[in-house]
């Protein structure tokens, strides 16, 4: 009965969709990154920002499905259900990455060959987990991620953090004591972004990461869980397409300043995220999907939203090693770039249909 009550909710439509659409662009953003010689002559230059916002997306939902059901719903039923909807792709991103590994062996990666195989093995089993990995004999790229396999993995580890930290702790927190941890981590959001010149980072078990992708993940989640706390959305016609140009507008602004005025590109992202990503959220949450074209459109994102961005990596991986092979323009190898891109998605889709949706139905059926 109670699993029963915890699905009715309807979805927010445009939100998913829009959850998708940044993901497609951090693939793009990703191939345009193999290309990269400095910071300011990439070509989609505030793509990682996309993580920014899927954490604020992230604390948004996380709200409006479950700050009104803790009365019926217990911790461990939060967990379940949240290990059910993460972890199956975890997983397949994970063995993705294992199976792509030694395809990746190149200049930039020119060690991969020297792996044995039970410790890429080992590693994955690991990733598995999500459990991260120091810098060290785990270490089998030498890019110092806590995910060698599949670098992304990184934002899902924070994610974790984010709904414990929601259902142990801050799910019981009045608007008012929200908001001052809102506020004091939107602080510590500009100080590190001034200080930077960015928010890039987070992708490591070092104190320098972890505390970047701290600081990344406080003030966008829990922004976004304040958002549905004290917002009410309005009637916004068109919203998905008005939110999704503003996204991309956001994402290709070149980067901003020199490197003598760091602070400058460190101030626009600090309030991207501090501002401008929440009114896209409540835009997103104001609108409804209208049209048949509308609604597959909006699905179609949102279903392969989560999919994409935890698969594609290996195959990012595969690209920049061929790009650093040749140091090779993007106007060479603007086929393999489509290829890469295609592919990205058409697993994603593939994973979404074949594996992940069937295992969820299963883990929910079994965990009843």
């Amino acid at each position: 009965m109670q699993q029963q009550i915890l699905s009715t909710k309807p979805r927010y439509e445009i939100l998913d969709g829009l959850r998708g659409v940044a993901a497609v662009m951090v693939v793009a953003f990703h191939i345009f990154e193999a290309h990269t010689t400095n910071p300011y002559d990439q070509i989609i230059n505030h793509g990682y920002l996309a993580v920014d916002f899927f954490f604020l997306l992230s604390g948004f939902v996380i709200g409006y499905a479950y700050d009104d059901r803790w009365k019926t719903m217990s911790i461990g039923t939060f967990f379940k259900r949240r290990l059910i909807r993460l972890q199956p792709m975890v997983i397949i991103g994970s063995v993705i990455g294992a199976v792509c590994f030694y395809f990746q062996d190149s200049a930039i990666w020119n060690g991969i060959h020297t792996v044995p195989v039970w410790r890429m093995l080992l590693v994955m089993i690991i990733g598995m987990t999500l459990i991260p990995l120091a810098p060290g004999k785990m270490d089998i790229r030498g890019w110092r991620e806590m995910h060698p396999l599949n670098g992304p993995a990184w934002s899902l580890f924070f994610e974790y953090c984010a709904n414990i930290l929601y259902a142990v702790f801050i799910r019981k927190f009045s608007k008012k004591l929200l908001a001052v941890l809102v506020i004091v981590a939107g602080a510590a959001l500009i100080r590190l972004a001034i200080s930077n010149g960015d928010i890039i980072g987070g992708w490591s078990l070092t104190r320098a990461q972890l505390r970047i992708g701290i600081t990344r993940l406080m003030y966008p989640f829990f922004a976004g869980l304040l958002l549905y706390r004290i917002s009410k959305p309005g009637k916004i016609h068109n919203a998905f397409l008005w939110c999704s140009l503003l996204l991309l507008v956001i994402f290709f602004i070149p980067r901003i300043g020199n490197r003598s005025s760091l602070w400058a590109n460190g101030l626009y992202d600090s309030l991207t995220v501090i501002f401008l990503f929440p009114f896209i959220v409540w835009l997103g949450a104001s609108g409804e999907v209208t049209g048949k074209y509308s609604a597959k459109i909006c699905k179609f994102f949102g279903d392969i939203s989560y999919p994409i961005y935890i698969t594609h990596y290996p195959f990012i991986y595969i690209y920049t090693g061929y790009v650093s092979n040749g140091k090779l323009p993007i106007t060479q190898t603007f086929g393999w770039a489509m290829l890469t891109f295609v592919s990205s998605i058409a697993l994603a889709w593939v994973c979404m249909k074949c594996y992940d949706v069937p295992v969820r139905k299963w883990l929910t059926k079994i965990w009843k």
